[in-house]
């Protein structure tokens, strides 16, 4: 439960002391003092004499409401850093021709790309490109840039709409490397293929993302009709 409010923002201004966390959640001050040296150990809290314990890691929310890039999801908590481990073109795995509309085998660009915020590693991001806007892409910095971003800029026209799966799963040898977690650690994965406004497929992307440090978010309406 004290995981849960401090990723829910109860505790900003700093955690309560022991005392007051005991009798919050009725148990022992021992209980209490296990649990705040398993969040100091994972880094989640910092403590100290004098100065209590604060949240050294907080989440940040990813909505679901919005066609957004990386660094437009979360401009208001920094900036996002991109690092660009691979960019080039492969011929298209079966189901990425199928889910770009390509011909088998034919050529995509891919991009991999190591996402920071704050420092500290957000996601890993594997992306599909069509062939002739990714070629495009490639002439320009993706260090600073967003892909949507290029894509709009490039095309001249605005992106429509996406489909997207979102799922658990654990980390890999590589994506635990990158995102520094451990073999099998739990990471959210977001799988969304981008269209055009004319529906035109062009974006199929693998998103990796650190589960300690996202919580999706959304608004849903009921219709039932």
């Amino acid at each position: 439960m004290v995981r849960h409010q401090i990723h829910s923002g109860t505790y900003d201004d700093g955690l309560p002391g022991e005392t007051a966390l005991a009798a919050e959640f009725s148990v022992s001050r021992n209980t209490i003092r296990e649990a705040l040296t398993t969040l100091k150990n994972e880094g989640l809290i910092e403590r100290g004499p004098k100065v209590g314990t604060h949240v050294a890691q907080r989440k940040y929310d990813h909505g679901l409401d919005a066609l957004l890039g990386l660094k437009e999801t979360f401009k208001s908590y920094g900036e996002v850093r991109n690092e660009v481990r691979a960019a080039m073109a492969v011929s298209a795995p079966p189901t990425v021709a199928q889910r770009l509309r390509l011909e088998p085998g034919q050529q995509v660009v891919f991009i991999e790309r190591l996402r920071y915020l704050g420092g500290l590693p957000l996601s890993l991001d594997l992306t599909y490109l069509e062939p002739e806007i990714g070629a495009r892409v490639l002439t320009h910095s993706l260090e600073s840039n967003d892909i949507f971003v290029l894509i709009e800029q490039l095309t001249g026209r605005p992106l429509g709409a996406a489909s997207l799966a979102l799922e658990a799963i654990p980390a890999d040898a590589h994506s635990a490397a990158a995102l520094q977690v451990p073999d099998g650690a739990p990471l959210l994965m977001l799988e969304r293929l981008t269209s055009l406004d004319d529906d035109t497929p062009v974006d199929l992307e693998y998103i990796r993302m650190r589960g300690d440090r996202i919580t999706m978010r959304g608004n849903l309406i009921r219709n039932t009709l």
